[in-house]
C-alpha cells in the first residue's frame, strides 16, 4: 500500500474510501512540482491511519473486563 501512496498518491485515498480527498490529491498532482507533496500527503496519511486503528485496537482490550 505504500508503494501505490507513493506511485499513485490519489489512488492511495480512493482505495481508502476518501473520494474527495482523492480528487483534491489527484488535482494537485497533475503539476510536476505538486506530485511529491502529494505523495508525502500520501503516504503520511496511510501511516497516520493505521495508528488510529492501533490505537482503537488498544483502547478496547483496556475496557475489556477481566483483562
Amino acid at each position: 500500500m505504500i508503494l501505490i501512496a507513493v506511485l499513485f498518491p490519489w489512488l492511495s485515498f480512493f482505495l481508502r474510501g476518501k473520494i474527495l480527498i482523492g480528487f483534491i490529491c489527484l488535482i494537485l498532482q497533475f503539476t510536476l512540482i505538486g506530485w511529491l507533496p502529494a505523495a508525502i500527503w500520501a503516504v503520511a496519511s496511510r501511516i497516520d491511519g493505521k495508528n488510529k486503528n492501533r490505537i482503537r485496537r488498544l483502547e478496547r482490550q483496556l475496557q475489556r473486563p477481566g483483562v
